[in-house]
């Protein structure tokens, strides 16, 4: 297996349409005026997928990477059988982001976070002496932990003290890996708040979350696998959100194998769903709102608890800005959905009497919303379907194994002093 060379791309403001240059880890336009994401435009038009040795980067002709990591792997898509004969659809197509030998899913954090991960740190300069910066609700976390400690780069993570238990891992990482929590009570955006702090020291960068063309980039392979295994651009594309960047990713992806020219010419419908209570997005686009609803934090942090999903409750998600979500709606005809916990739980079980494995409760989200949809009469019988599973195949990654957790080295107030913040961090890479 050959190394990968470094992809040729320029940096596109998808606000006003200005090319430009990357000259490092640009996460937007210091030209633009207006809240927007900025695009890779890849250098190759067709794109050339690589053997599966190349694990993720058989993606790396659209992926913004320098360097290939050690440890990854590619979702896998196949036509399901059980499930699509469960809900009478002739042409269901999984694409199975998780741990699931059977069908050749080897993502070891059984998560597709690792798409990002991998992409993420593929993007970051061999020489960076600075500290990586990732907030997290959970499998973000897990997902950047395995990358950064396999691969010796370092790391700071910061996730809700409520969420840590999710921070299992199968051996002891590397201690250029270190997580710091908000206390018991906080949510994702306290995470985002207490990492937003331990950036203000020189030492740190941010990963950036869904401003980093790599960390969306990494995503879109869900949706490359899917066509370049079917043939062709699906027809429907579900998935449960929470920032609603796998989505946004998938519409850049779905225009990019356009320009490609085998895989169609149309834009796959967006359906994409939210765990309620915990709807922010679900409200805006239902009230045909561009601009977020108000939504009180304390009664965000309640709905966020009271969730299955823990990873889709980010307050602050990227669906306003040009280029964001709720664009990515339009764009498609799109629908929301917001799914219940029990809803959710009924579709987990269904995935695993159907498929033969089990899912996150995000990925019971998605495939709830597939339900209704199909019940609905929203979705054709004969149409080519799409249901990325997020996360799956934890208990068969975790059977007969002793896991290993990640502590956090410090636990901050929902009110961290700045100063405290940058010391102690500062001091747990010395």
């Amino acid at each position: 297996m050959e190394k990968i060379t470094p992809t040729e791309y320029t940096l596109e403001c998808v606000a006003t349409g200005r090319e430009f240059k990357d000259e490092g880890w640009m996460l937007d336009d210091p030209e633009c005026a207006t809240p927007s994401l900025i695009r890779a435009r890849y250098a190759k038009k067709q794109i050339e997928v690589k053997s599966d040795e190349y694990g993720l980067y058989r993606f790396a002709d659209w992926m913004p990477v320098h360097r290939m990591l050690e440890g990854s792997h590619a979702p896998v898509t196949y036509k399901s059988k059980g499930l699509g004969k469960a809900l009478g659809l002739e042409n269901l197509w999984i694409t199975f982001n998780g741990y699931y030998p059977a069908i050749g899913a080897q993502m070891t954090t059984c998560s597709f976070k690792e798409t990002e991960a991998y992409s993420v740190c593929g993007r970051a300069a061999d020489d960076e002496e600075r500290v990586l910066v990732v907030a997290s609700a959970g499998n973000t976390a897990r997902a950047f932990a395995k990358v950064c400690s396999d691969n010796n780069i370092k790391l700071l993570l910061s996730v809700p003290a409520d969420n840590i238990d999710v921070l299992w891992f199968e051996k002891p990482l590397n201690p250029c890996v270190k997580l710091i929590a908000c206390e018991r009570g906080g949510d994702y955006f306290d995470a985002i708040h207490l990492s937003n702090l331990a950036l203000k020291s020189r030492k740190f960068y941010a990963e950036g979350g869904a401003k980093n063309i790599a960390r969306r980039d990494g995503m879109a392979t869900t949706t490359l696998s899917a066509a370049t295994t079917i043939g062709r651009i699906p027809d429907y594309y579900f998935q449960a959100v929470g920032s609603g960047t796998g989505a946004i990713a998938a519409w850049e992806a779905n225009q990019r194998l356009i320009e490609d020219g085998r895989f169609g010419s149309h834009l796959m419908k967006l359906m994409v769903a939210q765990n309620a209570p915990f709807v922010p997005m679900f409200d805006a686009w239902r009230a045909d709102s561009r601009q977020m609803l108000p939504y009180d934090d304390d009664k965000a942090r309640r709905d966020a608890e009271i969730i299955n999903a823990k990873v889709l409750s980010n307050r602050r998600p990227p669906f306003s800005l040009a280029g964001g979500l709720y664009d990515a709606l339009k764009a498609t005809d799109g629908e929301m959905f917001a799914i219940t916990n029990a809803q959710a739980r009924k579709a987990c079980k269904l995935f695993e009497e159907t498929e033969g494995v089990d899912i996150y409760s995000a990925s019971g989200v998605a495939t709830a919303a597939l339900m209704k949809a199909v019940a609905d009469g929203k979705v054709e019988k004969d149409a080519c379907v799409m249901l990325n599973i997020t996360g799956g195949g934890e208990h068969h990654f975790q059977e007969g194994k002793d896991l290993w957790y990640l502590k956090p080295s410090h636990v901050f107030s929902l009110t961290p002093d700045e100063n405290e913040v940058i010391s102690t961090v500062e001091a747990l890479f010395e």
